[in-house]
Parts: structure tokens; sequence; C-alpha cells
């Protein structure tokens, strides 16, 4: 990776995945293409409650940190948290990694049933495969976007699923970093592109369309190295024109950085 320039579309851990870039001889071009922005609704959420304790739900699956705090942060301010937490006693309680179950611990939660590592949503059914949620009820605390794999899966089971939202995915205030992002790709002084989510992909592409400067994007990707964090990321870029060089296994950033260090010293 040494005196090679590598592209990162990640927000949230850009700062850290700069930094193993950086470690291994690279230079980051860091230009965040999501950005976290609150989706609780209190009248949505005080109708879940009550719903819940009408129709109680077999199952619950929460997938991220950030999302479960926001749910019980929104439950606290509508005096609903031990109404909540009572009724989850009653349901089998899935985490989707480490942040979520931090989040659950911290409110004494007990936890059920832990999606495996990689903690992909293929994890996450395989881990309620022995749970009876025929015709009943499981509870999605969605992230921020629909995870439409999970819900496919939850439905093929004929499970009625209760999307909880939390956050939602939306482009940075600040998109200047964008548009550096895609005179490099122009200038052609990119070696190698990172995504680690398809939203990434799905945001870039339509901020170089609104502002009129999409028609050789995929183009322009395709002089770099593409590295992708895991087959969902690869199916969306793939989707949009992009050819994905590098995915690792399994789907981490670790993984993923010594991937691509390893392609581009190749």
């Amino acid at each position: 990776m040494k005196g090679k320039t590598v592209a990162i579309l990640e927000s949230r851990s850009g700062a850290q995945l700069a930094e193993l870039v950086r470690r291994r001889g690279g230079t980051p071009l860091l230009a965040p293409a999501l950005s976290e922005v609150p989706d609780m609704d209190s009248d949505f959420i005080a109708r879940f409650v009550s719903e819940l304790e009408m129709r109680p739900a077999a199952a619950a699956i929460f997938q991220t940190g950030v999302g479960t705090r926001a749910l019980f942060e929104a439950t606290d301010a509508l005096g609903l948290s031990e109404s909540l937490l009572s009724m989850l006693q009653e349901m089998k309680v899935v985490v989707r990694g480490l942040k979520p179950t931090v989040a659950l611990r911290a409110r004494s939660v007990r936890i059920d049933l832990h999606a495996a590592d990689p903690f992909t949503t293929t994890e996450v059914l395989l881990a309620l495969a022995q749970v009876p949620i025929e015709g009943k009820r499981v509870v999605v605390q969605r992230y921020g976007a629909t995870n439409e794999r999970l819900e496919a899966g939850l439905h093929a089971r004929n499970a009625e699923v209760v999307e909880v939202p939390t956050y939602r995915w939306a482009l940075p205030a600040d998109t200047a970093p964008l548009v550096a992002l895609l005179d490099a790709l122009e200038g052609g002084t990119v070696d190698a592109t990172v995504f680690t989510s398809a939203s990434q992909a799905a945001n870039l592409f339509a901020f170089a369309t609104g502002i009129g400067r999409n028609l050789s994007l995929a183009d322009y990707l395709n002089r770099t190295l593409v590295a992708s964090v895991g087959p969902v990321c690869t199916e969306a870029l793939n989707g949009l024109g992009v050819k994905v060089n590098v995915e690792p296994s399994p789907p981490k950033m670790g993984p993923l950085v010594a991937a691509l260090d390893h392609a581009l010293s190749g």
C-alpha cells in the first residue's frame, strides 16, 4: 500500500480506517458518504409499545448499538422503558454483534441468542433457526435502512415483521470531501477505493447524479482497485456497474485492510 492513495467512503469509523491505511504506508482520501440522522417518532414508539402489550412478539432482533440506545432513550422520554423491558423478558432476544450486546446489558436485558461471527444477516437468521416464529411477530430494530434480506428471511418463515426505525442514513452535511473524491477519480489520482456498506455506494452515485457528474463514475471507479467489505456491498456495487477486486473473509475492517494491502502490493 506504500505510496498509494486510498479513497475511503466510511463515516463512523472512517478515521480508524484511515489510520490503518497510514500505518501500511498508504495515503487515505477520506470522503464520508453517509450520515446518521435520528429517525425516532415519539408517537410511533408509543403505539409500538402499546401494540406489543396487546399483541406480544416472539422475538426481538437488535442490530446496532446506536439504534438500541436510541430506542431506549425514546422510551425513557415517554416513561415506557419499564413496559418495554418487561415485554422483552417474554421474548427471545437476538443480538447482532458486540455493540447492541453492550447497549442491552446496560439495561440489564437478558440476551438469548448471539449471531455468530462475522455477525451478518446470514448468522442472524441461523441464530433464529430453532426459534418458532411461524405466524408470530418479530421486532426488528432497524438501522440506517431496512435490512431487506433479514425481512425476506423472516417472511419466508411466515413471521410478521415489526420494524422499529431508530436512525436513517443520509448524505453528510459537508459534501466537499465527496466533490474532492470525484475530482480525484476523474483525475486518475486514486489507486484504490474502499466501500464498507452498500449505502455508501448508493449515496455516492446519487450525489454524483445530483451535481451532474454521474456519467462516467463507474468507469472512473473501475480504474481503481475497488475493495468491498462483504457480499451485500459487492452486490450493490456490481449493480452500479462497478467491478469489485477485493472482498475479505470474514467481512471485517481488519481483514479488509489486509486484503487491500496484499492486492495493492501485488
